[in-house]
C-alpha cells in the first residue's frame, strides 16, 4: 500500500517529512482549515506527488492553484460533481466520499469515469481530520474495481487493524493509506518519529 500523508503546512516539517519518502504529500486549500496551506511548497523528490485538497472550490482557484504549485493531483472533499471532476485535465483526480456505519455505493457510479481514484474518509462534522476511523468492513461490500485510498483517524493504534485489513476482500482495490490528525504535535505539524514507525510498519515483509 502507498502512503500519503495529508494536511503538510510548515516548511522544515515538510522537508522532514519528504525525508521519510512518502508516495503523496497533501496540502490543505480550504481556508477554515486549522492546516490551511497558503506558503510555498518547497522542493520535493520527483518520487514524492502533491496532492492539493479543496472543498467545494470555485473551479477557477483550484486550476490556478494547480499550476502556482504544480500539483500532481486535486482530492476533493466537497459535494463537487462529475461534470465539476471532468474538467479538470491533465492530473489525477481523487473524489473523497465520507462513511461511518454504513454508505451507499450507488453514489460512486456517476465519478466512475471522471476519476482516477476514490477516498473514503470518516464521516464527521469536519470535510477532514476528524481523527477517528469508521467501520471498514463496510468497504467488504466495494462493487468497484477503481483504486480507493483508506483514510479517517488512522494511526500507530491501527497497525494491527490495517494488517487484518489487507487479508480481507474489502482491501483488494486499497491503493494506498492516508494519514493525518493522529500523527500530529499540532494541526499541520507532524510527529516525524510516529511516521517513520508507520512507515517501517508498512513496508515490512510480515505486514
Amino acid at each position: 500500500m502507498k502512503l500519503k500523508v495529508c494536511g503538510m503546512k510548515y516548511k522544515d516539517n515538510i522537508k522532514a517529512v519528504a525525508n521519510l519518502q512518502p508516495d503523496y504529500l497533501g496540502f490543505i486549500f480550504y481556508k477554515k482549515s486549522t492546516r490551511h496551506f497558503n506558503t510555498s511548497i518547497p522542493e520535493l523528490p520527483n518520487t514524492i506527488k502533491k496532492v492539493g485538497v479543496f472543498v467545494n472550490e470555485n473551479l477557477e482557484t483550484v486550476l490556478k492553484k494547480i499550476n502556482e504549485f504544480n500539483l500532481q493531483a486535486v482530492q476533493l472533499h466537497g459535494s463537487e460533481s462529475p461534470e465539476y471532476c471532468a474538467t479538470i485535465k491533465d492530473i489525477k483526480v481523487i473524489k473523497v466520499f465520507s462513511i461511518k456505519d454504513e454508505f451507499n455505493f450507488d453514489a460512486l457510479q456517476p465519478y466512475e469515469n471522471v476519476c482516477d481514484y476514490f477516498l473514503f474518509d470518516t464521516k464527521g462534522k469536519l470535510p477532514g481530520g476528524n481523527g477517528y476511523t469508521f467501520n471498514w468492513d463496510v468497504l467488504n461490500n466495494y462493487p468497484s474495481t477503481k483504486p480507493y485510498f483508506l483514510s479517517g483517524g488512522i494511526g500507530l493504534n491501527n497497525t494491527e487493524k490495517i494488517r487484518d485489513f489487507k487479508k480481507s476482500e474489502a482491501s483488494k482495490y486499497c491503493y494506498a493509506i492516508d494519514v493525518n490528525s493522529k500523527f500530529e504535535i499540532e494541526p499541520g505539524m507532524k510527529n516525524i518519529e510516529e511516521l517513520e514507525k508507520l512507515k517501517k510498519h508498512l513496508t515490512s515483509s510480515d505486514f
